[in-house]
C-alpha cells in the first residue's frame, strides 16, 4: 500500500532518486530526537551536478528556482531513506536553508530558495510550511547554482 505523500508525489510525478553519498567527510543526513538534519543537496541529476552557474550572470530566476526545486527533489530522496521508505512519519518541514551562487549585484535569493519552499508545501500541505534563509554566496560545490538543507520534525 502507498502512503499519503507517496501517493502526493506520483500525482505531483515526481521519481525521487537514488540518494547522492556525500562528496566530502560528513552523512548525508543526522536523526537526533524526533528531528531530521539533511545535509546540503545540490541541484543533481542522474548523478551530475545539472545546473551551474552564478545567477546574475550566466542563470536566469527560472533555471535557479528550477535548481532550487531540483534540490528539494534531493532532500526528500534523503529524507525518504531517513524514514525508512515512508514519508507519512514526516510531521513538519522545519527550516530550509538555501544558498544562492550569484553575483554581489543579485538580490532576488528567495525568488531562487522559493522552488525548493513551494516543494515541500506542494508535497505536504500545511506540514510543508517552514522558517527559512535564503543566503547568497560566491561559489558552491561543484559550481552548482543553489544548494538547499532542511530540518524535519517526524511524528512521535
Amino acid at each position: 500500500h502507498m502512503g499519503k505523500i507517496a501517493n502526493r508525489l506520483a500525482e505531483l510525478d515526481i521519481t525521487l532518486p537514488t540518494p547522492a553519498a556525500p562528496v566530502a567527510a560528513y552523512v548525508p543526513y543526522v536523526i537526533t530526537g524526533n528531528l531530521v538534519f539533511i545535509s546540503g543537496q545540490l541541484p543533481v541529476e542522474n548523478g551530475t551536478v545539472k545546473i551551474t552557474g552564478l545567477l546574475g550572470k550566466n542563470v536566469d530566476l527560472a533555471t535557479g528556482n528550477a535548481a532550487a526545486r531540483l534540490c528539494g527533489i534531493n532532500i526528500l530522496a534523503q529524507l525518504n531513506q531517513a524514514c525508512g521508505g515512508d514519508l507519512d512519519r514526516v510531521a513538519q518541514c522545519v527550516k530550509l536553508s538555501g544558498f544562492v551562487a550569484s553575483t554581489a549585484d543579485f538580490f532576488d535569493h528567495p525568488k531562487v530558495v522559493n522552488g525548493a519552499s513551494e516543494l515541500m508545501q506542494q508535497v505536504f500541505g500545511d506540514s510543508g510550511k517552514h522558517s527559512r534563509a535564503a543566503v547568497g554566496v560566491a561559489a558552491l560545490p561543484l559550481n552548482a547554482a543553489v544548494e538547499v538543507e532542511a530540518v524535519f520534525a517526524l511524528k512521535a
